[in-house]
């Protein structure tokens, strides 16, 4: 076997042993409990571990799978977030100052993958490889000839190294490259969430649409705000003894639309979102859950409380009519050919929860509420385009999105076609699905290219302004 993959497979193993040893130290050494009734008792989001055996159910409640029966599968195209990384910012950023309480000790640098991360997608590559081999998509062992499967990931640590593990799942000893076009650790225009057209007119128009879509959403966020910084113990922190953080309020957002650059803002909602971000992260790594919210007993709704913060911001900056077909373009439109690529049986490309949203957004997605997960785009979630043919050879396309649970994330839970991650089912109402769930793919072709297309609609509405 490759070295490479070698070393990535007895990292799993190791760090699995660990976690069952760890659970074991625990147990023999944790305080006793008085036993409580069943009926007094108090769900967390930790209690969950024990229900991840249990297949995950779908939009409409029902059972889910990625497989649909009478059907042959053909082709697979995944665009993937990347797994658990360590929080964007590092020693002396605000968030050393935002609490009095020590953060978890990473096992990676800022903002690069985390060795759960790393072991977490490799498990999921596992589970694709025993998906498609169970579909007869992969041989046994399979060994692609060139050009029959792709990996393309962002050039970032974190994209990078989730491709490598997810690959080393995936196809063991095919020792397959993973693709990154520009220089490491720099971003690549192809999942760059940038706005590639601007015009004061358009800026103004996408503003005022952004705050019209989500006005009562950031309003909203007050409860969220206070859970926040209770957990954190905000007014007990430096920053905000010395000034440099104040209340988080609901009124104070600025947006920023610039040429050549992503979305961003500033005020309480940017503040905030990091501090959720890097709470978030630290559920996922931190076995004690407890301790992951230093010190506070959290409830499963507190943490999707807690994640919302960081899924609005995403959301305000990402995913309304204007701004996703400007942000999302390159990227749809490499989704686009890979779906087209001839000889192309699997492409996985590797970007961030930005370009999962933006996505979605372009092509139409409406709200959703996804289970047993704490966040809207979850760490290492695969938007899943399948491509079906029916017994007389007719094409279809499946559109999920497939991600490890918040249980599972915590336990390290092994996966396989007994015990899958959650796939929930994605519903693009402008257009009909079969009784089967599935898009023809005329349908869904057309969909891709009318979102490719409103990038040029906004041009062109807008390029007089920008030229004057």
């Amino acid at each position: 076997m490759n070295n490479k993959r070698t070393k990535v497979l007895l990292m799993i193993v190791s760090l699995l042993l660990v976690g069952a040893l760890t659970a074991q130290v625990i147990y023999w050494v944790g305080p006793k409990k008085t036993a409580v009734p069943a009926a007094e008792t108090e769900t967390t989001a930790a209690d969950t571990t024990a229900e991840t055996d249990k297949p995950a159910a779908g939009a409409d409640g029902a059972v889910c799978s990625l497989s649909h029966d009478g059907y042959t599968l053909d082709k697979v195209v995944v665009l993937s977030r990347h797994n658990i990384r360590s929080p964007l910012s590092g020693s002396g950023s605000m968030l050393g100052t935002i609490t009095p309480h020590e953060w978890f000790q990473w096992s990676s640098g800022a903002s690069e993958l985390s060795l759960r991360g790393g072991a977490l997608e490799t498990l999921m590559g596992q589970y694709f490889r025993k998906w498609m081999e169970s579909e007869a998509l992969f041989p046994e062992n399979y060994h692609p000839a060139e050009g029959e499967v792709r990996v393309y990931a962002n050039s970032k640590q974190r994209t990078i190294a989730t491709a490598e593990y997810f690959t080393a799942g995936l196809l063991p000893t095919a020792n397959l490259p993973v693709e990154y076009h520009v220089e490491f650790d720099t971003m690549d225009p192809v999942f760059t969430p940038q706005l590639t057209f601007v015009s004061p007119a358009y800026c103004a128009a996408a503003e005022a649409q952004i705050r019209q879509r989500f006005g009562d959403t950031i309003a909203g966020l007050a409860d969220n705000y206070a859970l926040l910084a209770d957990v954190i113990d905000l007014e007990d922190s430096e920053a905000w003894k010395n000034g440099d953080v104040t209340p988080l309020v609901t009124d104070d957002l600025t947006l920023k639309l610039e040429l050549n650059a992503e979305p961003g803002m500033s005020g309480s909602l940017k503040t905030a979102c990091s501090v959720s971000d890097a709470l978030v992260l630290q559920y996922y790594e931190e076995a004690d859950a407890a301790r992951a919210a230093f010190g506070h007993t959290l409830t499963e709704e507190d943490w999707k409380t807690i994640s919302e913060i960081k899924d609005v911001y995403g959301d305000v900056l990402f995913t309304s009519p204007l701004i996703a077909p400007n942000v999302a373009h390159p990227l749809l439109q490499e989704i686009a050919a890979e779906m087209k690529q001839e000889g192309r049986v699997f492409t996985f490309l590797c970007g961030h929860d930005s370009n999962v949203g933006s996505v979605l957004a372009s092509l139409g997605v409406t709200e959703y509420d996804l289970p047993e997960t704490v966040e809207k785009t979850p760490i290492g979630c695969k938007l899943v385009f399948s491509r079906w043919l029916s017994q007389d050879g007719a094409p279809f396309w499946s559109v999920d999105l497939v991600y490890q649970s918040t249980a599972q994330l915590r336990s390290l839970s092994l996966l396989d076609l007994a015990h899958p991650p959650v796939v929930f089912p994605i519903v693009i109402p402008e257009l009909a699905r079969t009784d089967d769930g599935l898009y023809a793919e005329d349908a869904l072709t057309a969909r891709f290219a009318e979102a490719i297309a409103a990038y040029d609609a906004i041009v062109g509405d807008y390029a007089m302004d920008a030229a004057a």
